[in-house]
């Protein structure tokens, strides 16, 4: 029941997963401005990677119900942090220094910020579910999974723009925004995770497959 909330997440956005084509004559400014974000960037993502893996660890068809809500709220809370925290790290960087660097920064926090509303509303959601009726908890994640699609396909654009450019070449060559591996599942996960199905970029997250 919980394997198309599963899709859904892995298709949702996340900011620098999967950068690529570096350039090495990126300005040194720039660099420096990507290495200052990434820094901050790497424990966000591997959080979000965490709430994905114990997500995907409840999907099989004999998952209790109790046990599928625990996971995943807990999931989504972890994930709705991640992204404050995402949004904290490029505010405090500054904006990059290229044309029109301030105003793609401001749109990149706001749409971070977003993020994190939503999921947080999204665990809200989730802890609300009966799950003492099984029909009614499988109606009930599906129509979550169905906000999850939304939530990665409309307002992956600042995203988008901040990695695109010089400013992309040079994140996409800091360790710290390449794609990690998840290794721990949330605090209220009952056991280790299951492997992480591969994180989607912003641009990919349209095309993910439910």
């Amino acid at each position: 029941m919980n394997k198309k909330l599963a899709a859904a997440l892995s298709g949702s956005a996340v900011l620098v997963l999967a950068l690529s084509g570096c350039s090495d004559d990126s300005d040194n400014k720039v660099n420096d401005w990507a290495k200052k974000v990434c820094d901050q960037v790497q424990p966000q993502l591997q959080k979000i990677a965490n709430a994905n893996a114990a997500i995907q660890q409840q999907t099989a068809d004999n998952s209790k119900p109790v046990d599928v809500q625990k996971t995943d709220s807990a999931a989504f809370q972890q994930i709705s942090q991640a992204y404050k925290a995402l949004g904290s790290a490029v505010e405090s960087a500054g904006a990059p220094p290229v044309d029109g660097g301030e105003t793609t920064q401001k749109e990149a926090v706001k749409e971070l910020n977003a993020s994190s509303v939503a999921y947080a509303n999204l665990k809200t959601k989730v802890d609300a579910l009966d799950t003492k009726d099984q029909a009614k908890f499988a109606d009930g994640l599906k129509g979550i999974a169905d906000e999850l699609n939304k939530i990665s396909t409309n307002g992956d654009q600042a995203l988008n723009k901040l990695q695109s450019g010089e400013v992309g070449s040079a994140m996409a060559k800091q360790k710290g925004c390449q794609k990690p591996t998840a290794s721990a599942p949330p605090a209220a996960a009952p056991s280790a995770p299951a492997p992480a199905s591969k994180p989607a970029s912003p641009s990919a997250s349209a095309t993910a497959k439910a």
